[in-house]
């Protein structure tokens, strides 16, 4: 998903029928009347409801949704489907459901919480393939979150032609927003140590340690997987954000799991302190302390004589 200014510029042309220049104007003049204390796709936002245009009730496409909107109405096909698990959280438990839908502009992941419609999926009345449509959605960062007023049905539609892959828009860590898909160039200026956390090998999901070994909610006894988190500090010269790489993207700088060891690790650090390198992943808010934080999901390095071409032209 990429949330992108332009895009709801057309959509409010589209409904107007005033041109993008115009909608333009009229979110910059909304803009300075705040003073500035409002976000572009804030304004659009307003700038939308005061010409009357209610995107409530309208179907979106999956790269058109982005912060703001509210009651999202989208149709995809499901591309994976992950095992529904059950939570206990202080005096609240209960199942979540997920699965990643997807249509030809992109794909995002829809959680669940309402029985019903996990009821679907514990059934087999929903499955992977399936095309589906989803109204009154909530966007929460960048996913799509279904309650008990929301609608999730198959659909007759046939989509054939789906975007698998993850799109991120090209930013500065000083554009980052909360929520956003982002690929940027940066530095790693700092390295934590790594930590170390166990997971169920079914579904990799949270393991809990008890005297007779490690037990999973959804799978019961199991020998888990030992998975690492590593943390960095990027800086790419307008800002420096803390970002978060998993067993799979350590990997993709250079690191096994036997490097991440204390005494090989001191070594490796300093090899990576320095190096710049294209990031790609979702910036996210880190509840404790209330900062965003950068999670990788692909680290790539840097093409030098595709960077000089891209530079000269």
């Amino acid at each position: 998903m990429i949330q992108d200014y332009s895009r709801l510029v057309e959509r409010i042309s589209r409904a107007s029928g005033k041109n993008e220049e115009e909608i333009n104007r009229l979110v910059e003049a909304k803009r300075a009347k705040l003073s500035g204390l409002i976000s572009r796709e804030g304004a659009a936002q307003i700038v939308a409801s005061e010409l009357g245009i209610n995107f409530d009730k309208a179907r979106v496409k999956i790269n058109e949704i982005m912060p703001g909107m509210r009651k999202i109405n989208v149709v995809g096909k499901i591309i994976q489907l992950f095992p529904v698990r059950e939570f206990k959280k202080e005096n609240r438990e209960g199942k979540i459901g997920s699965f990643i839908l997807a249509d030809d502009t992109g794909n995002i992941r829809i959680v669940l919480w309402d029985t019903n419609h996990i009821d679907l999926i514990e059934k087999g009345e929903i499955k992977e393939e399936d095309v589906v449509e989803i109204s009154n959605a909530n966007l929460r960062n960048t996913e799509l979150h279904l309650g008990g007023f929301s609608d999730l049905k198959k659909s007759n539609e046939i989509i054939e032609n789906v975007k698998t892959e993850r799109e991120f828009a090209e930013r500065k860590i000083s554009e980052f927003s909360i929520g956003g898909s982002f690929e940027t160039r940066a530095i790693i200026v700092q390295i934590f140590e790594p930590r170390f956390f166990y997971v169920c090998p079914e579904c990799n999901g949270k393991v809990i340690s008890e005297a007779e070994g490690y037990n999973c909610q959804q799978h019961g006894k199991v020998v888990p997987k030992k998975r690492a988190l590593l943390s960095l500090i990027l800086d790419d010269g307008t800002g420096n954000i803390r970002a978060i790489l998993f067993s799979e993207q350590i990997g993709m700088l250079g690191l096994s799991e036997d490097e991440l060891e204390r005494e090989v690790f001191l070594q490796k650090r300093g090899e990576l302190l320095g190096k710049e390198a294209f990031f790609s992943g979702t910036v996210r808010q880190n509840k404790l302390f209330n900062t965003p934080e950068f999670f990788v999901s692909d680290v790539k390095n840097i093409d030098i004589e595709k960077l000089i071409e891209v530079l000269e032209k």
